[in-house]
């Protein structure tokens, strides 16, 4: 599924340069659902945003189902993610001036798709859901957990891949953002792979693997449960 080889990003800081990826080696099998924890700055956004393909200015190799991605131009990055992820964000990122199906709708506007098939999946979806009573409502008119749903409607209606959440559950209260997280252990179920980065143990329960990182670097591998540890990487500083 992916396999990154000595990822690095880094910026300028005035003479010297700041590095927030060092040396990433990490290898995510299909069907895996893995949180990546660590404390503010440790890199877990920058590595989201290098396997959303956000972010192009790092070096290294990322290989995404076999393709090459640090081969490719932008816009070839830019078509093997809208063809294999979806991405939900903290935030949400619904259109305030479209309507629950519309948003969900967003993703196959971008694929040569007839409008009675785009019609029937964003049906399919909104049921699969459970939220075709909000199909004409829009974003203010739902509940964070509920806009939060959404996203992830939105997220999954092409059935990608690859799914990365940033802080899917940080703007929602505790009830439902364990119902946000048993909604990605039934997608993790039927098949979809699962990247997110939170800094809550109890959402990293719900996944099969953690990744901790400190100041650029992935410090442990571990699996959840009684699952036994993998070492950290070469060249990794000590804890």
């Amino acid at each position: 599924m992916i396999e990154l080889n000595n990822i690095e990003r880094s910026y300028k800081a005035g003479h010297e340069q700041l590095f927030v990826l060092r040396r990433v080696n990490l290898t995510i099998q299909p069907g895996e659902f893995l949180t990546v924890m660590g404390p503010s700055g440790a890199g877990k956004s920058s590595l989201l945003n290098l396997l959303a393909m956000l972010d192009d200015g790092w070096t290294g190799e990322y290989f995404l189902d076999g393709e090459a991605i640090h081969t490719m131009n932008r816009k070839g990055r830019a078509e093997a993610a809208r063809r294999k992820i979806g991405m939900v964000f903290q935030s949400y990122h619904l259109l305030d001036d479209l309507t629950v199906a519309e948003n969900i709708d967003l993703p196959l506007s971008y694929k040569n798709l007839p409008r009675s098939e785009r019609e029937a999946m964003v049906a399919d979806t909104l049921d699969r859901f459970g939220i075709v009573a909000k199909k004409d409502l829009y974003p203010s008119q739902l509940s964070g957990g509920q806009q939060q749903v959404v996203g992830i409607a939105r997220a999954v209606i092409h059935s990608p891949a690859l799914l990365l959440a940033d802080e899917p559950t940080g703007n929602l209260h505790s009830t439902q953002a364990a119902e946000i997280m048993r909604l990605f252990q039934s997608l993790n179920d039927a098949g979809t792979t699962i990247l997110q980065v939170s800094h809550s143990e109890a959402n990293a329960a719900y996944g099969t693997r953690v990744i901790d990182m400190r100041d650029g670097w992935i410090q442990e591998d571990r699996r959840t449960a009684a699952s036994p540890t993998v070492a950290p990487q070469p060249g990794a500083p000590e804890a």
